[in-house]
This record gives structure tokens, sequence and C-alpha cells, in this order.
């Protein structure tokens, strides 16, 4: 996982521990006083919220303790594509200009640019450097793009 994925787990962990399980817990707390927990609406819905919650922080728990960190500003890629890099690419069919992050599975967001390592076009371009093109299939077809730059931020 790149550094920033890692502080963004960190910042949802701490906010579900320190703002949301204890609005969730003040929320159980008011629907008991309203009585029969039976056919309260209120109740069942903060229960439920509250599982989720729960289920949540032990998922961020688990992979900030197993997942590894890494920073590619450290790292001597002599200027090839490799995770955590930003590729500016170009459509060589269309022309038109995209840049990618190569990021870890957890960070993936295609409308950012973020795409997985896992992914067929992060497949593509790891190993490769500027000025190389890179060949993927991509459901619509074969996609080719051509490397214009690669960089470590």
């Amino acid at each position: 996982m790149t550094v920033r994925g890692h502080e963004l787990l960190q910042e949802e962990l701490k906010k579900l521990k320190s703002v949301d399980r204890p609005q969730v817990i003040q929320a159980i707390s008011e629907a008991r006083a309203h009585g029969d927990l039976k056919e309260n609406a209120e109740y069942h819905a903060a229960k439920e919220q509250q599982g989720f919650i729960e289920g949540r922080i032990k998922e961020l728990e688990g992979k900030l303790s197993h997942l590894q960190v890494i920073d590619v500003t450290a790292i001597d890629a002599k200027g090839k594509v490799v995770f955590g890099s930003t590729v500016d690419l170009i459509d060589e069919d269309s022309g038109a200009e995209i840049t990618y992050t190569i990021v870890g599975e957890d960070e993936a967001d295609i409308r950012t640019g973020m795409i997985s390592y896992t992914s067929p076009i992060a497949r593509a371009l790891i190993g490769k450097s500027e000025g190389d093109s890179a060949s993927f299939q991509a459901p619509g077809g074969e996609k080719n793009f051509e490397i214009v730059e690669v960089r470590y931020v």
C-alpha cells in the first residue's frame, strides 16, 4: 500500500473509533429509553449500524496490521513504472491523454486515476519506461498506450 493509502485507512479507523462508535452508542442508549425494543425501529437501525461499524473497525485493524507500506519516493526505480508511480499516457488509438497512479487494491478508484496493481493495464505498464508502448486486452478490445512520463510522488 502507498503511504497515502495507509494514512487514509488510519484516518478512517480513527474516525470510526472516536466519532462514529460513540454516536451509535448514544443512539442505542436513546432508543432504549423509548421503551419496548421489539417494535423500536430506531433501536434496530442503531444496532445494525453498530454492527457495521464494529465490522469495519475489525477489517481495518486487520489490514493495517498486515500491510506493507511502500514509499515510492524512496525507491530508485530508474525511470521504470513501479507500484506507486504516476504514469502519463497517450492512447495510441484516440490520442487521448490519461494519467494513472498504480496503487494497492484498497486504494484503487478509477474515477480519480488510481488503478490497482492487479489491473490489466497496470500489469502491462509495470516494468516499462518513458517512451515505451504498453498493450493490454480491455473489454472492448486491445488497447495501446505510449508512456509519456513516469513520476514518483
